[in-house]
């Protein structure tokens, strides 16, 4: 059977056919491997001249305001089944586990290895919502898209709070900052759609719909015009590269997926399992753009925390799909 054919039967059959979930992984990397191509083509317009890096900016700024409200909004157009409700809360107590997990590994982890903010707040918060979200939609449907909003959640309280702090040298909280977000007030709208059973008509629906669908492509374009526009020569002066690559894509994910192999939550709905695998691939995903963001606002070393980004997006496609072997063997 051909991969390419194989995404659907992986959507029809997930549950009955272990020789199709055991292609998942093979599934994953060639999905990612598409996302790649996209971002090399963001790559060749600035390095082509056709472009100028500076001009992803426009792009990104239209990725937080526009495209990512629009996903999430769209994530929770479902209809609210016992089973996507029990899912959905399984998902979230995952998400929690796993964030809080994340920050006292590194909390433990930050003095012998000499970590620094920028180092710290890039090995615990990940890009679970521009990578993870068009690969769920791709691979497992849009109807498991809604699970990865559960561990976006808490990711985004805590990268708003703890990790903003972190960046800051401050211990100050902004609640302003944290709870009213763009990205949070959409998860807010989107929720209310979710448990009320409210839809918006169709026209509205299929606009929302088609426009959050670009966060994937978008993204990856936005990562290559700024990967464009950097020397990679530079990067050798980064000699902690490699260890903040391995904690943030095989360290942290294999205590995320002991967890997950080890607790019993996925016996707590018919589906659990791959609930569990979606939580696996957040936490599993390179480290969160927004703290180059964070690192350029809070005068911290922004040209580090940008090629921390572009190295772990560069070896997850590699690392992703061993944490989806390892996790369903």
């Amino acid at each position: 059977m051909r991969i390419t054919s194989g995404i659907r039967h992986v959507r029809d059959h997930l549950h009955g056919l272990p020789i199709i979930r055991r292609m998942l992984s093979l599934i994953l990397a060639q999905k990612i491997l598409s996302l790649f191509i996209i971002m090399g083509m963001g790559f060749a317009l600035v390095r082509s001249g056709v472009m100028k890096p500076e001009l992803s900016r426009g792009l990104a700024l239209a990725n937080l305001y526009i495209i990512s409200p629009c996903m999430l909004i769209s994530a929770f157009q479902i209809d609210m089944t016992d089973e996507v409700k029990m899912g959905f809360l399984v998902a979230l107590l995952a998400g929690a586990v796993v964030q809080a997990g994340f920050m006292l590994v590194t909390r433990v982890l930050a003095r012998p290895l000499r970590l620094t903010e920028v180092e710290r707040a890039s090995v615990i918060y990940s890009n679970a919502g521009n990578l993870i979200i068009p690969l769920v939609s791709w691979i497992l449907g849009d109807n498991m898209v809604v699970y990865c909003t559960a561990y976006m959640v808490f990711q985004t309280i805590t990268m708003f709070s703890h990790g903003k702090s972190l960046m800051r040298g401050s211990h100050s909280v902004d609640l302003r900052q944290i709870f009213l977000n763009v990205n949070m007030v959409a998860m807010y709208v989107g929720a209310l759609l979710f448990f009320t059973g409210i839809r918006f008509p169709t026209p509205v629906q299929d606009a929302i719909s088609s426009v959050g669908s670009m966060i994937g492509p978008a993204s990856m374009l936005v990562t290559g015009m700024i990967m464009g526009g950097t020397r990679f020569s530079d990067f050798k002066r980064f000699k902690r590269l490699p260890l903040v690559a391995v904690l943030r894509l095989v360290a942290l994910p294999l205590c995320a997926l002991a967890f997950l192999k080890l607790t019993p939550l996925h016996t707590l709905v018919p589906n659990g399992d791959m609930v569990l695998l979606i939580t696996l691939l957040a936490a599993s995903s390179p480290s969160a753009s927004t703290i180059n963001q964070f690192a350029q606002i809070y005068g911290r070393d922004s040209a580090y925390a940008s090629a921390i980004n572009v190295v772990t997006i560069l070896c997850c496609i590699v690392t992703m799909p061993i944490m989806v072997a390892i996790y369903q063997l």
